[in-house]
C-alpha cells in the first residue's frame, strides 16, 4: 500500500469557506443543505454509536510507531465539529473537535469512494461529522485519522466567527455562550473544571456523612441573608411569594428534624446589582453540622478548597488578581479586630476611635450602630489587603443576627469569612439556636425596613422550629461561582456562569 498523502500547503477550498456577505454565506450553506438532501443524506443526522473521545484516541497515538510508512495503527471512530477545513484536489484535511480535544482527519477520494466524496464536497466549517479510519502519523509527525468512511451528522447554517476578528466582545461571548464554548480559548476547559469542582464538593461532604437535600426555591418570606428578593405571585393560591435569597433557614429546620449533617448546592436569587463579583442568580453551597461550631467549619472549608483545587488541576501556589495565593493548609486565622487595628491604627474596642477612623475616610457615622460603622470601615480598608487565604474570625455581634455569641464576650459573634485576594469565598457561623434571642434579633433587624426589603417579615415557623430544639451546630456557605472564578483564575464571575443575565438587546 502506498504512503498516506500529506496535508497540502494549498489555500482553503473556496467551496468550504465561501467569501461574501452574510446572506451570501448563508445561502451557500443552504445550497449544500439541499445537495445533501438530493444525495439522500439526512443533514440533521442520526444516532452514531462507538465514537471514542478524541483525548482517548490521542492517548492511543502516543504508543504508535511515528513513521508515516507504518500502516499498522488501529481503526478508530470519532465524532465532532469541523474546526478547520483544507482541500486540495482529491484530498481534504479536517481538524475535528469534541469536548476532549482536537484531531486531524485526512479524507481521500480514493479511500472513501465517489458517493462519500459527493457528501464531503458539501462540508463546511462548523458541520458535525462522524469518521472511521486508521490512526497513524503524517509525514510532519501529526497524529491523523486516515478516513475510510464518513457519516454526516449535522449541517451548520451559520458561518462561524472569524478566527482573528470574530467573537471578541465579552458581552457577546456571554450572550452567545455556545459560540464561546466552541471557539473561545480555554472556555470549555473552564466549565469542565466547574463541573469537576462541584463533584469534588459532593465527594468531600459525602465522605463526612453529609446528606444532600433540596429546599424550596419559592418561599413566603426571604430569610437567611440581608438582600433584596425577587417578588412573584402564585395564582392558584392567590399569595405573594419570593425567590429565595439563601438556603439557611430550611436547612436548619432539618437539623431540628434530626438530619444532623445536611447540605444543599442550589440557586439563590438577589435583586441587586451586576459586577465582576456579583450576578443576581448564583449558586451556593450551604452545609450544617450538628454538634459542630465555626472551628469545625474551618476544617471543612480547608478540605473543600484543597480537594476542589486538585479536581480543577489548580496548583497549590499560583497568582490571581495580583496576589500570590498558597493553598497549603492550614490557612491563616486572624481576628476581625486585629486586622482592623493593623490596617487603620484605630482601637476596635473603642466606638469613638472607630468612628473617627471611619469619618476620616468619608464613611457616615451619625445615628448608626457602632458595629455597622465598624463593618463599613473594615470593608473599605481591610478587605482589599487580604491576599489570603485567611480566615477572618470573631465578628461584631450586631451584624451577625444568626450567629451564636462568644460565651465570654457577647459583643463578639463566632463567625468567620474566608478571604482570598480581597474577595470573600466562604462565610460560616457557630449557629444561634436560642429561639428567644433569635426572635429578639430578628425583630431588631426588621425595625425600620421597607416592606420589600429582605426579612421584612418574621419567619415565625423558623422560630417555632427552634423552640422544638435545634442542636448546637456549625454552618458554612460558599459561593460556587466565586470559588470557580478563583480556582480557574477567571477575572470575572460572569466568565464562570454559563448564561449570566444581560439587558435585552436594544
Amino acid at each position: 500500500m502506498s504512503k498516506p498523502p500529506e496535508s497540502p500547503a494549498a489555500a482553503p477550498d473556496a467551496s468550504a469557506t465561501p467569501k461574501g456577505s452574510g446572506a451570501a454565506l448563508e445561502q451557500a450553506r443552504r445550497d449544500k443543505l439541499e445537495r445533501l438532501k438530493a444525495l439522500g443524506v439526512d443533514p440533521w443526522g442520526h444516532r452514531y454509536d462507538g465514537a471514542q473521545p478524541i483525548a482517548d484516541v490521542r492517548a492511543t497515538g502516543d504508543s504508535l510507531d511515528r513513521s508515516p510508512d507504518d500502516i499498522s495503527g488501529p481503526t478508530v471512530r470519532v465524532a465532532g465539529r469541523i474546526m478547520l477545513l483544507r482541500s486540495a484536489g482529491s484530498l481534504v484535511f479536517i481538524d475535528l473537535a469534541d469536548r476532549t480535544g482536537r484531531l486531524q482527519v485526512m479524507i481521500g477520494k480514493k479511500q472513501v469512494g465517489e458517493d462519500a466524496w459527493q457528501i464531503i464536497k458539501c462540508l463546511d466549517l462548523g458541520d458535525i461529522i462522524g469518521v472511521e479510519g486508521r490512526l497513524g502519523y503524517s509525514k510532519t509527525g501529526e497524529l491523523t485519522v486516515f478516513a475510510a468512511g464518513l457519516e454526516f451528522l449535522t449541517k451548520s447554517l451559520e458561518t462561524p466567527p472569524d478566527k482573528f476578528h470574530g467573537l471578541v466582545d465579552p458581552e457577546l461571548k456571554q450572550r452567545m455562550r455556545y459560540l464561546d464554548l466552541i471557539h473561545g480559548e480555554g472556555v470549555r476547559e473552564r466549565f469542565v473544571a466547574r463541573s469537576r469542582i462541584i463533584e469534588a464538593i459532593r465527594r468531600v461532604l459525602a465522605s463526612r456523612g453529609y446528606l444532600e437535600v433540596e429546599g424550596p426555591t419559592l418561599q413566603e418570606s426571604a430569610g437567611g441573608a440581608a438582600a433584596r428578593p425577587f417578588l412573584t405571585h402564585h395564582n392558584a393560591l392567590d399569595m405573594p411569594l419570593v425567590l429565595r435569597i439563601a438556603l439557611e433557614l430550611h436547612l436548619k429546620r432539618l437539623l431540628v428534624g434530626g438530619l444532623e449533617r445536611v447540605f444543599e448546592l442550589g440557586r439563590v436569587y438577589r435583586n441587586e446589582g451586576v459586577s465582576p463579583r456579583h450576578n443576581p442568580e448564583f449558586t451556593m453551597l450551604e452545609a450544617y453540622e450538628a454538634y459542630g461550631d465555626y472551628r469545625s467549619m474551618m476544617d471543612l472549608t480547608e478540605a473543600i478548597i484543597v480537594e476542589t483545587a486538585r479536581a480543577a488541576g489548580t496548583p497549590m501556589r499560583f497568582e490571581w488578581m495580583g496576589h500570590t495565593v498558597d493553598l497549603t493548609p492550614p490557612f491563616r486565622r486572624a481576628t476581625y479586630d486585629d486586622l482592623l487595628r493593623e490596617v487603620t491604627s484605630c482601637d476596635p474596642a473603642d466606638p469613638a476611635s472607630v468612628a473617627a477612623a471611619a469619618a476620616a475616610r468619608g464613611i457616615e457615622t451619625a445615628g448608626r450602630h457602632p458595629d455597622v460603622v465598624k463593618s463599613d470601615l473594615f470593608e473599605a480598608t481591610v478587605e482589599d489587603t487580604l491576599s489570603g487565604p485567611v480566615f477572618v474570625i470573631d465578628y461584631p455581634a450586631a451584624v451577625c443576627p444568626l450567629t451564636k455569641r462568644k460565651a465570654d464576650d457577647p459583643a463578639i459573634a463566632e463567625r468567620f469569612e474566608l478571604y482570598v485576594a480581597g474577595i470573600e469565598l466562604a462565610n460560616a457561623y457557630t449557629e444561634l439556636n436560642d429561639p428567644d434571642l433569635q426572635e429578639e434579633l430578628f425583630r431588631t433587624q426588621l425595625a425600620g425596613l421597607a416592606a420589600d426589603e429582605s426579612m421584612a417579615r418574621m419567619d415565625t415557623d423558623f422560630i417555632r422550629a427552634l423552640r422544638h430544639g435545634m442542636p448546637p451546630a456549625g454552618g458554612l456557605g460558599i459561593g460556587i461561582d466565586r470559588l470557580v472564578m478563583f480556582l480557574t483564575a477567571a477575572p470575572s464571575i460572569r466568565d464562570v456562569i454559563l448564561f449570566p443575565i444581560h439587558r435585552p438587546h436594544a
